[in-house]
Order: C-alpha cells, then sequence, then structure tokens
C-alpha cells in the first residue's frame, strides 16, 4: 500500500478514470456494433457521424490507437456507403 500522499491519490484518480475510460469504450464499442446491424441507408448515415465522434474522442484520450480508430471509421464508412 502507498504511503505518501500523492500516491494515495493517484491511486484514487486512476480508478476513477480507468471507470470512466471503459463506460466510454464499451458505449462506443455498442454503438460500432449496432451501426454494423443497421440496415436503412438513412438512419445509418445519422448514426455514422454519432460513432465517428465518439470514435475520434477515444482516439484523443488515448483510451484506443488512433490508428484503430482510423480503421474502424473507414470500414463504417464503407458498410454505409454500401447499403
Amino acid at each position: 500500500m502507498a504511503n505518501h500522499k500523492s500516491a494515495l491519490k493517484r491511486i484514487r484518480s486512476n480508478s476513477a478514470k480507468q471507470v470512466r475510460n471503459k463506460y466510454q469504450h464499451k458505449t462506443t464499442r455498442n454503438a460500432v456494433r449496432v451501426l454494423r446491424s443497421t440496415t436503412d441507408k438513412t438512419e445509418a448515415e445519422g448514426q455514422l457521424s454519432k460513432v465517428v465522434a465518439m470514435l475520434q474522442k477515444l482516439a484523443k484520450n488515448n483510451i484506443i490507437h488512433k490508428n484503430k480508430a482510423a480503421n474502424i471509421q473507414s470500414k463504417l464508412t464503407k458498410h454505409v456507403a454500401s447499403l
């Protein structure tokens, strides 16, 4: 167990950040899953902009790698274009 005050605070803040990151990541993954299962083009186009924004936010905060976010965005855009 940590002895310094700052180390104890770091443990608390890290656990809070971990919970927030996990929630954001899981929410984004669910949104991607919903978008992939969508068959209506107009609905998919509306969802695409929201999902892309979520992915970019995850990449900006280093929750996922920026290249992974770009790859997912590319695949989703192709999927929506093919509907």
